[in-house]
């Protein structure tokens, strides 16, 4: 038997009348939960800086990232499938989390279609799924910068001339508190993997 849990057994054994080996053993087995869904970055990469607004008309950029450890989905509100399925996804996911007592990133919706979702469009839009939801939109050259520098493909297909629509990636990125790109799901998504992989990576696991 390795020493280390050989000495970990007969501790356990020690303390057994106690009840002290129950919260020992679920203290040790806990602190060793995995992200089984999610994919992390091999180191947390930072994002530039970039100007937009935020659905009540704020200024919203790499600054309103630091703090807070935030989910963000690149989307648009003509979406019809994808965008609002993942949105209600993570709302799902974050009433489930806290629910347990846990805490659950900021959900941030970002744009991928500036020219139709001003911050009214994008206020009513976000109000759909419950509170506390930020809908991000702004000038297109500042989304570019942002999405060229983690990967985020976008293109508008179809009519252009006004109905249109725009093909995206459908990834969700995890920024952590220090406005760093830290891991990322891939589509398709799933409420459980949610539930599970979050805590764990923002540290509450």
């Amino acid at each position: 038997m390795n020493p280390v849990r050989k000495a970990l057994a007969i501790a356990f054994l020690f303390l057994a009348s106690s009840g002290i080996a129950v919260v020992l053993f679920l203290t040790f087995q806990g602190s060793r939960a995995q992200v089984e869904f999610a994919t992390i970055l091999p180191a947390p990469t930072a994002l530039p800086d970039f100007a937009m607004v935020d659905h009540t008309g704020q200024p919203f950029g790499k600054d309103q990232l630091l703090g807070n450890w935030s989910v963000i989905f690149f989307g648009f509100t003509h979406c019809p499938d994808i965008c609002p399925a993942t949105l209600q996804q993570l709302v799902i996911a974050r009433s489930r989390v806290i629910e347990a007592g846990g805490e659950f990133p900021r959900i941030i919706l970002i744009s991928v279609d500036p020219e139709r979702d001003t911050p009214s469009v994008m206020a009513a839009y976000v109000g759909n799924f419950g509170d506390d939801i930020i809908g991000v939109s702004g000038n297109p050259d500042e989304l570019v910068k942002l999405t060229k520098t983690i990967g985020i493909f976008f293109a508008k297909s179809g009519d252009l001339d006004g109905n249109y629509s725009v093909d995206h990636s459908a990834a969700v990125l995890v920024v952590n508190e220090n406005a760093q790109w830290h891991s990322l799901f891939s589509a398709p998504h799933n409420i459980d993997s949610f539930v599970h992989d979050l805590p764990i990576l923002t540290g509450q696991n």
